[in-house]
């Protein structure tokens, strides 16, 4: 029995190592011979490394398809570019069901890769779906009630609440900002809290803070953080004892003097 349970521990141990290792080692190439499948026929075979060698070269799509993504991009910044692509955007603005797809795409794609754009940074929780039950989200940005049909006035935020284990799938969530609670948490934490369903966290998490007010300057950044003004009830003891303090300080001024 001591001989099979330690088997079963260094089974464990290097299945714990080696798994993580080898799921990165596979997508690493699958994705590299997805891009060779779908670019190297397009490759003219003097350009082509498998052409001379007896064996294929790994990656030879990859780095077509980065260094054509690149130049499309070089075309596009110049005068002569912008001209092409407007052109290209108005030919397919008059198809019904193409310009649909092209727009939401060009709209998803130019706010994940844009420098200028906002992303999640503030991680939250809300109380999801009733009282007291606590589900992790994503703050996307701060508005303004009235831009979702509501009665205008109210300050919101946008929430993504993702799936576990797979965070790009979700619900968008608009909830009163005295509703939510931020984390002392990164994106990359709530990330990897969400998809290891909850088995890897932080230590020391919990302490975290309500989000209050939002001006509508920050509505293209993101949601800032601010400390809550929340006026509390103190108890009599600490008043008696802030009370004291303040009597005492008098006497050490007056006998100073």
């Amino acid at each position: 029995m001591g001989f099979l349970r330690r088997f079963r521990n260094y089974f464990l141990t290097g299945l714990v190592v080696s798994a993580p290792i080898g799921i990165t080692a596979w997508l690493a190439w699958w994705f590299v011979s997805l891009f060779d499948a779908w670019v190297k026929p397009f490759i003219p075979s003097v350009y082509n490394p498998d052409t001379y060698l007896p064996f294929t070269v790994p990656g030879v799509g990859l780095l077509a398809a980065i260094l054509g993504i690149a130049l499309i991009g070089a075309l596009a910044a110049n005068l002569v570019g912008r001209t092409i692509l407007g052109y290209w955007e108005i030919l397919l603005d008059r198809m019904p069901v193409i310009r649909s797809v092209y727009k939401a795409m060009k709209q998803i794609f130019q706010t994940a890769f844009s420098q200028e754009s906002a992303t999640f940074e503030k991680v939250g929780l809300i109380e999801y779906p009733r009282r007291g039950v606590h589900v992790v989200v994503f703050i996307a940005r701060a508005l303004d009630s009235g831009e979702i049909g509501l009665e205008p006035g109210h300050e919101m935020v946008a929430c993504f609440m993702p799936t576990t284990p797979n965070p790009t799938s979700g619900f968008l969530f608009f909830v009163f900002t005295e509703e939510v609670r931020i984390l002392d948490l990164s994106v990359e934490e709530g990330a990897k809290l969400v998809i290891s369903a909850g088995l890897v966290t932080r230590p020391g998490v919990g302490n975290g803070e309500m989000v209050e007010a939002i001006d509508d300057e920050t509505v293209a950044s993101l949601i800032r953080k601010k400390k809550v003004s929340a006026p509390a009830r103190k108890p009599a003891r600490k008043k008696a004892a802030k009370k004291s303090v303040a009597k005492r300080r008098k006497v050490s001024r007056r006998k100073a003097t």
